[in-house]
């Protein structure tokens, strides 16, 4: 965990983002990158006779101005920090960054009301997490106590996922982490009993740790009526810090829920979501 992307936009959301990161970096000796994106193309920063380009000159200025302000803060002292501008707000740009840099968290900020554009539906944290080849922290609200002590990592243990699975099994490992693998099991077309649910997990772990079924340990089998209210009751019943979830890339979260995660299970829980693309 040496490089952290924490996009912003300023915002007290983006802000919240900012100290978790900023917590980490600390933890671990981390380097920070700050991205705004400004949305103004490098032809209009280069007219400096028009008013335009005048207008965009300001707004760089400004921009820098808030990395300075950001970069003051009490909680920001003795990290290092890169700050950089993105004058395109295409979102896939997050992406390209952070594979250029080498990043190893992507780290934002989402205020999740409960509207239904809200965090991942429509939102631009939606965009970043859609297009991120990296893990995705999402933050709601302002935690100064952020830990990871523990987890939930929620998925259908498709084989397809086995991906996502060593990547967050990975990085829960350098936190320290207290992992409890969760498979929610649904009254519908999908249900399984005990033993299909026992022996599909087992060829999930068997496959994705090389042999080793130790992690069978950490799986639940939990009963819900939507994949989103299992995750979110069992989260809240055993004290967990954060939710992990694979996602789907450009297909976006519901496919891989089949139904609207952002909608009823980030705007209903208010503990931060860790996204890793399958």
């Amino acid at each position: 965990m040496k490089k952290i992307l924490v996009p912003t936009d300023f915002s007290d959301n983006s802000l919240h983002a900012l100290k978790v990161a900023a917590k980490l970096a600390n933890k671990y000796n981390a380097k920070l990158y700050l991205l705004h994106m400004l949305g103004i193309s490098q032809t209009i920063i280069g007219r400096e006779e028009t008013n335009e380009g005048a207008e965009a000159i300001y707004y760089m200025k400004l921009v820098k101005r808030r990395f300075d302000e950001l970069r003051s803060m009490d909680f920001m002292q003795g990290i290092e920090v890169e700050e950089m501008v993105q004058n395109y707000k295409i979102f896939s740009e997050v992406n390209n960054v952070a594979h250029e840099k080498g990043i190893d968290l992507v780290v934002m900020g989402s205020h999740g009301t409960g509207m239904v554009n809200d965090f991942f539906v429509g939102s631009n944290t939606e965009k970043v997490v859609r297009t991120s080849d990296f893990p995705v922290l999402v933050i709601k609200k302002d935690r100064p106590d952020f830990k990871m002590d523990k987890v939930v990592f929620a998925c259908d243990f498709d084989k397809e996922n086995i991906h996502a699975y060593r990547k967050a099994m990975h990085l829960f490992k350098k936190f320290e982490s207290e992992v409890h693998l969760l498979y929610v099991n649904l009254p519908n077309q999908n249900f399984l009993n005990t033993p299909e649910m026992e022996e599909r997990i087992k060829d999930f772990i068997a496959e994705a740790d090389e042999g080793d079924l130790s992690n069978m340990d950490k799986v639940t089998y939990y009963s819900g009526y939507t994949i989103e209210n299992g995750i979110y009751n069992f989260s809240q019943k055993i004290g967990a810090d954060l939710i992990a979830i694979p996602t789907h890339g450009r297909r976006g979260l519901s496919h891989f829920f089949m139904g609207s995660i952002g909608e009823d299970l980030a705007n209903r829980s208010e503990l931060p979501v860790l996204t890793f693309k399958i």
